[in-house]
C-alpha cells in the first residue's frame, strides 16, 4: 500500500479523496488553492521566531491553551512515557501571537478553514448512508463558528545526539480533532501506520497537502473512517543538523456538538487533553 496524491481538479476527485480517507485515514491532495508561497513564508517567519529568545515572552496559556509551547512541557503520546522532541506554538484568531507574524497566520487559518469545510462536505457526500445517518448535523455545520479550531507551528530542533533514549520527534498517535489539513513540511519524516502495521513514508512534495483523520470524526461515523496512527522520525546523518517546521490545521467542532451517544465534542477533547497530560 501507499499514499498516492489525488489531484484536486480532477473529475474524480472527491470519490478517489474520501477511499484514501476510508482505507488508510489519510488522503494527499496536488493542485490544491493553498499557495506555495504563504506556507513558505510562513515557514520562514518563524524559525526566526523559534531561533530568538522572543518566543519566551509568549508562553502558553494553561486554561486556553494558547501561545509557546516550550520543549520542556511538550506532549507525551499516548502510551508513551518519553516527552516529543518538538516546540510549538497555538494560533487561535483570539489568542495572543506577535503582531507582525499574525496576518500571514491569519491568512492561511482563513483559507485553510475554508478548504476544509468542502473536504468536510465531499466526506459527507460519500459516506454511505447508514453512516451519514449517525452525523448528527453536516460534517461542515460542526465546525461552523466554531472558536476551537487550533493551528499548530511544530518547530523539531536540530538534534544533537544526546537526546533521551527512545525519544522521537512526534511518537506514534492519533489526532483528537475531526480532519487534520497539513502542508508538506519543509523536511520529510511523517509516517502513517499501514493495516499491516507496516510504516508509510507520507509524500512531501511541497505542492502536497496532507489531510487525515482524526478521532471524532472516527467517533462519529462509527469508526467507518479510520484514526490511523501516524508519527515524525527522527532524521539521520547530515540532515540531524536541520530542523523541520510544520502547520497542521486541527479542525475542531464546537463543545456542543454531539459526535456519538457517548460524546460532544467537548468531553472528547477534556478526555484527551488529559490522558496527553497537558491539562
Amino acid at each position: 500500500m501507499q499514499l498516492v496524491a489525488v489531484d484536486y481538479t480532477a473529475e474524480n476527485a472527491q470519490e478517489e479523496f474520501v477511499k484514501s480517507l476510508r482505507e488508510t485515514g489519510f488522503g494527499v491532495l496536488k493542485n490544491h488553492p493553498i499557495q506555495q508561497s504563504l506556507v513558505q513564508g510562513i515557514y520562514d517567519s518563524w524559525q526566526g521566531f523559534f531561533d530568538s529568545e522572543e518566543k519566551n515572552d509568549y508562553l502558553y496559556n494553561k486554561g486556553k491553551q494558547d501561545g509557546f509551547f516550550p520543549q520542556s512541557v511538550s506532549e507525551v503520546a499516548k502510551g508513551f512515557t518519553k516527552k516529543d522532541i518538538k516546540e510549538y506554538f497555538h494560533y487561535y484568531p483570539w489568542g495572543q501571537c506577535p503582531d507582525e507574524l499574525r496576518p500571514l497566520l491569519s491568512q492561511y487559518y482563513s483559507e485553510a478553514n475554508t478548504l476544509a469545510s468542502e473536504l468536510l462536505g465531499w466526506i459527507e457526500k460519500h459516506s454511505p448512508e447508514e453512516v451519514s445517518n449517525k452525523y448528527s448535523q453536516p460534517l461542515g455545520d460542526m465546525i461552523k463558528d466554531s472558536d476551537q479550531t487550533l493551528l499548530r507551528v511544530l518547530h523539531y530542533p536540530p538534534l544533537s545526539g544526546e537526546e533521551e533514549v527512545d525519544a522521537i520527534r512526534a511518537a506514534a498517535h492519533e489526532d483528537i480533532n475531526l480532519i487534520t489539513i497539513l502542508p508538506a513540511s519543509n523536511e520529510p519524516g511523517l509516517q502513517v501506520k499501514a493495516q499491516d502495521g507496516s510504516w508509510l513514508d507520507v509524500p512531501c512534495d511541497f505542492g502536497s497537502l496532507i489531510v487525515n483523520i482524526g478521532d471524532m470524526l472516527q467517533e462519529a461515523s462509527g469508526h467507518y473512517f479510520p484514526s490511523t496512527t501516524h508519527r515524525v522520525v527522527n532524521p539521520d546523518g547530515a540532515d540531524m543538523t536541520k530542523s523541520r517546521i510544520s502547520l497542521p490545521l486541527f479542525l475542531h467542532p464546537r463543545p456542543d456538538v454531539k459526535l456519538s451517544e457517548r460524546h460532544t465534542a467537548g468531553t472528547y477533547l477534556q478526555e484527551r487533553l488529559k490522558e496527553l497530560g497537558v491539562i
